[in-house]
């Protein structure tokens, strides 16, 4: 890249990547930097069937990376839950903004909250962690998959192919379609994906001028926080297909973090937390997954795959 040349940034064409990609075009441009969108199609945008192991690692990245190693794009705008926590020496993961919120929704078609749902009511998610927290919750539920972007599938749902779907606050809030929440379920009820609500902004580890132009974006808590989640899923072996559930948060110099892994039918439900410096997110996510191992948490990851 030259100076005089724009930032070319690698998104996804759905509404939700369009906007993750406007947003740090913004935060670029209030800084002087121009920008332009590199216009993507990942394998998840096309492949519509149901996420399972042959399929879900990178799903919705590789392509958009692919765009950084083949110099398409300077710059790759992740969600950062679907990154991989592989590492790859070619990437850097220059920036992790401010995160917006964490949390799960549940979208309902007769208003009911998940507690009001009737006996067998068929609920849509995409993911299994989402669906092994519900099934430990009503284990009468009807859980079953649904693929598509935020608009297709309020669309299912009003079409009556579901009673009710999960989908994460950050995306309803980003793109201002909140007024279809029923209920905001609680951390207790539903805890999220490691770095759900977080944007992971990757470059080319051999591109020094744009990582350090891309350094004012990063935010010292939420890297902390999701370092944390990202190396404990790392550390279980999880993957993106795992029902596991992770959060961390700040308090002073201190940090919390909370883990679950369950069996996908919900039945089996492991959980630990622990306490540490912020500073050393990944000692303490090995702290928290060793936890987990030692309760019997790898078969059920094992399970998932």
């Amino acid at each position: 890249m030259h100076d005089s040349a724009p930032i070319r940034l690698a998104t996804r064409r759905s509404p939700l990547a369009l906007w993750q990609a406007n947003w740090v075009a913004d935060q670029l441009l209030q800084q002087g930097h121009r920008t332009e969108l590199v216009l993507l199609t990942s394998r998840g945008d096309t492949d519509q069937a149901p996420i399972d192991g042959t399929r879900g690692v990178g799903f919705f990245t590789k392509r958009i990376q692919q765009a950084l190693v083949e110099g398409e794009a300077d710059v790759a705008v992740h969600s950062l839950k679907d990154l991989p926590t592989d590492p790859d020496e070619r990437f850097a993961l220059a920036a992790i903004p401010p995160r917006a919120a964490v949390g799960d929704c549940l979208i309902s078609g007769s208003d009911h909250t998940l507690a009001d749902l009737p006996n067998g009511s068929v609920i849509g998610t995409g993911s299994r962690r989402r669906a092994a927290q519900l099934l430990h919750m009503r284990s009468d539920l009807q859980v079953r998959p649904i693929r598509g972007n935020v608009q297709s599938r309020l669309e299912k749902l009003a079409s009556g192919e579901f009673d009710a779907i999960i989908l994460a606050e950050a995306g309803l809030s980003r793109l201002e379609m909140t007024q279809h929440v029923t209920e905001r379920l609680t951390l207790e009820q539903m805890l999220p994906a490691p770095g759900q609500g977080a944007l992971g902004i990757e470059t080319r580890a051999d591109n020094p001028i744009v990582t350090s132009v891309l350094a004012s974006l990063d935010d010292r808590e939420t890297r902390a926080c999701v370092t944390a989640e990202r190396t404990l899923l790392s550390h279980l072996s999880g993957g993106c297909l795992a029902p596991i559930a992770a959060l961390a948060t700040v308090a002073g110099d201190q940090l919390t973090l909370r883990a679950l892994v369950l069996s996908t039918d919900g039945k089996t439900r492991l959980e630990h937390s622990a306490i540490g410096a912020i500073d050393q997110p990944n000692e303490l996510a090995v702290e928290v997954g060793n936890q987990l191992l030692s309760q019997g948490a790898e078969p059920l990851i094992k399970e998932a795959r």
